[in-house]
């Protein structure tokens, strides 16, 4: 049985393999190989991916199966989008989850522990972006309550693409008003 727990340092050159495994596995297929190289170079090196599994305003959070990752989930707090209203905003940045393992509740479960992270860090908001071409995954952020508040450009490589901003309310305080 698959479990979820915190990155350490040491997990830095795995989650950058898993992290730009399943980003080219999501979106190679509609990009260049050009753009796709370069959002990989400057996205998923083992150095980033160590300076944000130690930055003090963020968790990783990785899924393995036998000593394997198959998922992962990154949160930040007290970051602001300029769509979201919010006290104590919380972002879910990445969720990704290896293809072969979709359908087995890998990405509901990352989901919850991210969620829980970011509820620990006082966050009564939750928002996340979403690129517009992805219906799986707004499906699947709606089944957890998100609404489209905004819209940003999230550039891979020299592309700019639009993604929808979406958000929930984590805890009881929080409202949202949703894009119409």
């Amino acid at each position: 049985m698959p479990h979820i727990r915190r990155a350490v340092r040491t997990d830095a050159l795995p989650l950058a393999q898993l992290a730009e495994h399943t980003f080219r596995e999501t979106f190679a297929s509609t990009n260049t190989p050009e753009d796709m190289d370069a959002h990989c170079r400057a996205t998923y090196s083992d150095t980033l991916q160590a300076e944000e599994i130690t930055h003090p305003q963020m968790a990783t959070l990785l899924c393995e199966e036998h000593g394997n990752l198959v998922g992962f989930a990154q949160v930040r707090w007290h970051r602001v989008h300029h769509g979201v209203v919010a006290l104590a905003p919380g972002e879910v940045q990445r969720l990704y989850v290896e293809r072969d393992w979709h359908g087995r509740g890998i990405a509901q479960a990352l989901m919850q522990a991210a969620l829980e992270v970011l509820a620990e860090q006082g966050c009564d908001v939750v928002w996340l972006g979403v690129w517009e071409h992805n219906p799986r995954a707004i499906a699947f952020y709606t089944t957890f309550g998100f609404v489209a508040v905004s819209e940003h450009t999230f550039t891979v490589g020299s592309d700019p693409q639009r993604d929808i901003v979406m958000a929930r309310p984590l805890g009881r305080a929080a409202t949202l008003r949703p894009v119409s």
